[in-house]
């Protein structure tokens, strides 16, 4: 009994000879070191919604990439946030929303910061990036929603400019460590390709290539400017499709014919650009190194991107001219961001509403008989 006695008296003691001492030096340090401190455990996240910008406020007035998901997904518990945005989370479902900012610097410190915040646990969640980006009228028209497989990243490479290149070459850009572009003796990425779990791109898709995407007027005329491009012109859809992220926003024809074969390159032929945006690798690098931390699942990451724009002009129409219009409002906004939560929603309402079946194990681990319909 005296030696239990001792056990539990002792460190009591000593904090309070502790304290008394730095009491007695006014070291206010002293105290705030041998206050006891109270244990909080981290909250689970079931689902993360990463989002780039919002335009204005989050709820309320123009919408943005967040708003939609702040207001219909009640995300109303604010946690302050050092980086461009503060969290927002909703305790009854277990989905948390960020902003990271624009460009691949912003999403991926701004994942980083959070992947190493101990106020969440996110060793069980899920991510679903939910943006806007311009897509190739080869393959979708504006307002469709594509779920990516292959995130190739547009930046790391070598570069000569155009008029300085050799003769025969096709472009000044090529790959780090190779001789010429295209050069296919290439070493294995670094950076510059990632591929997600591709079960769960399928899983995503297959649960959501029904949803039916909103329409108007503006877009239709917007896509009609696009003879022969057959998939341009088609109302929004749903599909399978590549990203391709890089921090300078390009237009054209001819870069839009160098990202669908630079996406090629870096997948040896199996992936297809559809959109083009700036921050997917650096997102996803982020998972990665948290992934190797214990902090993440990167088999649980999905990238949804939604067409604000095409990605080059139509018929008729020079790229400086698309472009400027383009700079002045994506004729796709609105529905672009529409698209991206009603298509988005239903994986995150799916995970986060079935957490008993989606915790343990992801929905390509499960047996059909267990996924919910």
């Amino acid at each position: 009994m005296k030696v239990l006695l001792k056990t539990l008296l002792l460190p009591l003691l000593l904090s309070v000879a502790l304290v008394t001492a730095g009491s007695a030096r006014g070291d206010a340090t002293s105290m705030a070191v041998t206050m006891p401190m109270a244990v909080t455990k981290p909250i689970e996240v079931r689902v993360v919604v990463v989002t780039m910008f919002e335009v204005g406020k989050d709820s309320g007035d123009q919408a943005g990439e967040f708003q939609l998901w702040h207001e219909r997904q009640k995300l109303d518990q604010r946690f302050p946030f050092a980086h461009h945005h503060d969290l927002y989370f909703n305790p009854s479902t277990g989905v948390l929303g960020m902003v990271t900012g624009i460009g691949t610097a912003k999403s991926a410190s701004a994942v980083m910061e959070l992947g190493m915040d101990s106020r969440f646990d996110l060793s069980h969640a899920y991510w679903l990036v939910a943006g806007i980006a311009g897509f190739d009228p080869h393959d979708a028209s504006i307002g469709s929603a594509a779920w990516a497989e292959y995130l190739v990243d547009a930046d790391l490479a070598y570069e000569i400019d155009a008029r300085e290149i050799p003769k025969g070459w096709s472009t000044g850009y090529f790959a780090r460590g190779t001789k010429k572009p295209y050069d296919p003796a290439k070493p294995e990425p670094t950076g510059e390709m990632f591929q997600l779990n591709p079960k769960m791109t399928e899983w995503a898709y297959e649960l959501t290539r029904n949803v039916e995407l909103p329409d108007s007027p503006i877009l239709q005329k917007r896509r009609a400017l696009y003879t022969n491009f057959p998939n341009a012109r088609k109302p929004p859809f749903v599909l399978k499709g590549d990203n391709l992220a890089g921090m300078t926003y390009w237009h054209g024809r001819l870069l839009n014919d160098w990202g669908n074969r630079w996406v090629k390159y870096w997948t040896n032929g199996k992936g297809n650009f559809v959109s083009s945006a700036m921050e997917d690798t650096g997102t996803y690098q982020s998972l990665i190194y948290l992934d190797r931390a214990g902090k993440v699942d990167k088999n649980r990451v999905m990238v949804l991107r939604t067409a604000s724009n095409y990605t080059m002009p139509p018929p008729g129409v020079t790229a400086v001219a698309d472009l400027l219009q383009d700079h002045d409002g994506y004729a796709g906004l609105d529905a672009s961001v529409e698209a991206a939560y009603r298509v988005g929603s239903k994986v995150v309402n799916e995970l986060s509403g079935h957490w008993d079946v989606y915790r343990d194990k992801t929905p390509a681990e499960l047996p059909v008989t267990q996924k919910q319909e």
